[in-house]
């Protein structure tokens, strides 16, 4: 199990109710565990929910707290997704990348109304971080629940917050999944948000399929799964070889004069028929039911590639790094890093743009973690100057 959670309210009620529920849910998963999956991951949240409830009202200060939550849960009939607020599940396999959960946010509910289309959300003001739907303010709470999705060798995972989602867009997020390693794209993911504002906390989890073994066994892979495809039940062979007898016993008869028993023999046939067909088509329908699941996702899908535009933001994100080590007078970065740059520009020339990416992020990585052993020790300075001043009994602020 995979878990998110993205707390609010006041700091300290906010990092409660996320930590309660990261903690809570899959402890609840366990226990509630006995048939079904989804049943039971929806009754992990409801449970957390009630509990965070609890926390709150028993203290004036943590009342009203709450946290988004989504969870992922691997199971033998493929990934279950179940979630509260605007954290969000993805799925990439191959070059496709998919939403699988729907947020419960204000400009998505009023986008699933009708009330407001995609490109309007994209240019109008109405603020996106606004959610109508969370875990805590309310003893209880409706749980959204996607899947079974189908797993494969190589499928990737990734659960964030909005801090991620609101600062990158889902094409970028895609396509950085796609080419890079899963630290790699962690680490690249959550600084280029930072570099982009970072107005809220940034979470990233990204978890990766890479065997099936005692995950899905050969029987429980029969299973019927979202975007599995579903192979149809035959018909009854029971009920087709009754109608057949009845229609070459009633020719038989019919030959031989018998009109009546003939007549007896083609309503029987059929009824057969009749009967076998019905059962057909009722076995039918049971199995796409199953196959079809919960929920409605994915509600967004992509076609990851590396192209131009996104190579030449990531190499202006460079140039701004750059220009930031002369602003704060920090030693330039050392040379195999503008080496690196250099590549990055050439690959861009030759179009080769996912190599281009690729080196873009490696140069990205590098001049932000001299950024920030810099910062660190700007201000250990900053610390040393302060306490001269205070020896010297002068305190300059």
């Amino acid at each position: 199990m995979l878990v998110v959670a993205d707390g609010m309210g006041a700091h300290a009620a906010g990092e409660l109710a996320s930590q309660i529920a990261v903690e809570q849910i899959p402890l609840h998963y366990q226990k509630l565990f006995r048939g079904s999956p989804s049943e039971a991951l929806e009754l992990s949240l409801v449970e957390t929910n009630a509990e965070i409830y609890r926390r709150g009202q028993a203290n004036p200060e943590f009342r009203s707290m709450g946290t988004t939550a989504c969870a992922l849960a691997i199971v033998p009939e493929g990934a279950i997704v179940a979630h509260v607020g605007d954290s969000r599940v993805y799925r990439l396999r191959g070059n496709h990348f998919e939403q699988l959960t729907f947020d419960h946010s204000l400009v998505w509910e009023m986008r699933a109304a009708g009330d407001i289309s995609e490109e309007a959300i994209r240019n109008s003001t109405i603020p996106k971080n606004v959610i109508t739907r969370s875990l805590g303010p309310n003893p209880s709470v409706a749980v959204d629940i996607e899947g079974p999705f189908s797993l494969r060798t190589g499928d990737k995972f990734l659960l964030c917050s909005d801090g991620l989602s609101g600062q990158l867009r889902d094409e970028e997020i895609g396509t950085l999944l796609m080419l890079l390693d899963i630290d790699t794209a962690v680490q690249a993911m959550v600084d280029i948000a930072n570099l982009r504002g970072g107005p809220d906390n940034i979470t990233v989890v990204i978890g990766e399929v890479r065997s099936l073994v005692g995950i899905v066994n050969v029987q429980d892979s029969k299973v019927p799964q979202r975007g599995s495809g579903l192979k149809q039940n035959q018909y009854p062979i029971g009920f087709a070889i009754a109608a057949a007898i009845g229609v070459l016993l009633s020719v038989v008869l019919l030959l031989l004069g018998q009109f009546p028993m003939a007549l007896v023999s083609i309503v029987a046939s059929i009824v057969a028929f009749g009967s076998g067909w019905f059962k057909f088509r009722s076995m039918n329908t049971g199995s796409l039911s199953v196959a079809s699941g919960h929920g409605k996702g994915p509600y967004r899908q992509y076609r990851c590639k590396a192209d131009a535009a996104f190579a030449s933001n990531l190499d202006h994100v460079v140039e701004e790094l750059k220009n930031w080590f002369k602003d704060n007078e920090w030693s330039p970065p050392p040379e195999s890093i503008a080496q690196v740059i250099q590549k990055s520009k050439e690959a861009s020339s030759a179009r080769n743009f996912a190599s281009a990416i690729q080196l873009s992020i490696q140069a990205i990585l590098e001049l932000m973690k001299l950024a920030r052993d810099n910062q660190i020790k700007d201000e250990e300075k900053a610390d040393e100057r302060k306490v001269d001043d205070d020896e010297d009994g002068v305190i300059d602020y």
